[in-house]
């Protein structure tokens, strides 16, 4: 399943992703931003499960299973440079905006911003075609949603 995926990304030139493989890709990311800093910790898990639910319309149920096979994903994948390549080229400007907030939201979960999720951030939006000013906003408004 996932070799067909990995197969396609590492194409010059990759075709645009499915809905199912762009869930999976835009989910593989948050797990790997969660994971960035050694600890992938159950308040990181919990706001990913929401994520995925809240933005493919799931129950809980479906986004915990999303987010099982995302981690496997996540695991064998080469590096983050493809994910952001595939969601760069299939999601609007304004909706990788909205991913990087997702992202600041996992990073800011469990109440530690730490400096291996700050480098990963500040490597991916850029990648994902954000601005670091819209970063920084992204961010900004998570820090309010969390009272930080």
């Amino acid at each position: 399943m996932f070799a067909d995926f990995f197969k396609g990304l590492m194409a010059p030139e990759p075709a645009p992703l499915n809905d199912e493989d762009a869930r999976t890709a835009m989910g593989a990311l948050l797990v790997r931003i969660a994971k960035s800093d050694g600890r992938y910790a159950a308040e990181e898990i919990g706001v990913i499960d929401r994520l995925l639910a809240q933005r493919y319309g799931l129950n809980p149920v479906e986004a915990a299973k999303l987010r099982a096979r995302c981690e496997t994903m996540e695991h064998d994948a080469p590096d983050t440079v493809r994910f952001t390549k595939a969601i760069k080229e299939v999601v609007p400007y304004e909706q990788r905006e909205a991913v990087v907030e997702s992202l600041w939201s996992v990073v800011l979960a469990d109440g530690v911003r730490a400096d291996e999720e700050n480098a990963m951030l500040r490597l991916v939006a850029p990648m994902l075609g954000v601005s670091d000013k819209d970063s920084a906003m992204a961010r900004q408004r998570v820090e309010t949603t969390f009272g930080i």
